[in-house]
């Protein structure tokens, strides 16, 4: 009979407290979460400059892999599908901020704390989710350049990108490869607005994490259009020249998706994970052991 009822504990709803509450987005909570972020970003500059570094040199790598495989046409691609993982790189930049917010001394050590954190197996699926979703957009962006191309790759550089913006076929490419692109995009936006924030500060689980991340952007759609927006623009500034500007832009960018977070997420502390965690490894919080089922259920009530 224990072990009977340790299994709805532990499995069953009674696991899963009411799904999280949302507050009405406005787009002045859009530009008030990205001032919030630079502040953070101000605040913090030494350490998620150093997160930053190796998102924009993950940038230049990507777009140096496409170079030098002849695949020129998925340079762009890769660049602009980069943004789609965005929210799982960041998630470091959301322990840092949480822990200002909360009055205590951040270090750059902080940002992996999260690999400590119950909610990881959750996380960890989020982001293959996201991974995913990048590359169908890399296997719809080829075939989109074959369609019009055909199979042969770009001969050149110069060449290729002469075409693209002279050629009726190069506007059809950029035409039609945005629109799939934003359809990829929106797609991962709305899974992943505040999903990895809400895991990170709760362990409510996959399930309820982006569910609440698309009954948000349900119930606010100009306010996550606008913040798609504002992201997608910062990352067109960030990635020039060369994707440097990344070092910033991203960090930022970062913190203030754990301003929007709790901006839209009305706070329940007696469900939040704790702050610090022992040096033990080992170690898991309280709630561990009736959490570890987070991972894919169980599933939110409706």
């Amino acid at each position: 009979m224990t072990m009977l009822s340790d299994f709805h504990v532990y499995f069953g709803r009674e696991a899963l407290a009411a799904r999280p509450v949302l507050r009405k987005l406005t787009p002045r909570d859009c530009f008030a979460a990205l001032a919030e972020g630079f502040d953070d970003f101000r605040a913090m500059p030494s350490h998620v400059a150093f997160l930053g570094a190796v998102y924009a040199l993950g940038g230049v790598a990507i777009a140096s892999m496409g170079s030098f495989a002849n695949a020129l046409e998925l340079v762009f691609p890769f660049a602009a599908g980069f943004a789609l993982v965005g929210p799982f790189l960041a998630v470091g930049l959301y322990e840092m901020s949480r822990r200002r917010e909360m009055g205590r001394a951040v270090d750059w050590r902080d940002a992996f704390a999260v690999l400590r954190s119950p909610a990881l197996p959750a996380i960890a699926a989020l982001g293959l989710a996201l991974f995913v979703i990048f590359a169908w957009w890399i296997v719809a962006a080829e075939a989109i350049y074959v369609w019009l191309y055909g199979p042969e790759a770009p001969a050149s550089a110069a060449a290729f990108f002469g075409d693209v913006l002279t050629t009726g076929r190069g506007w059809t490419l950029i035409v039609v490869g945005d629109l799939v692109g934003f359809a990829f995009a929106a797609t991962a936006l709305c899974l992943s607005v505040v999903s990895f924030p809400l895991l990170l500060d709760r362990d409510v689980g996959l399930v309820a994490a982006a569910s609440t991340s698309l009954r948000l952007a349900r119930d606010n759609p100009q306010a996550v259009a606008l913040w798609g927006a504002i992201v997608a623009a910062l990352l067109v500034v960030g990635s020039l020249p060369l994707f440097a500007g990344l070092a910033v832009v991203l960090p930022i960018l970062g913190h203030a998706t754990w301003r929007l977070y709790r901006r839209a997420v009305v706070r329940e502390p007696a469900r939040e994970q704790p702050v610090e965690w022992p040096h033990d490894q080992s170690w898991r919080s309280p709630h561990y052991h009736a959490t570890p089922h987070a991972f894919l259920f169980p599933w939110p009530d409706a």
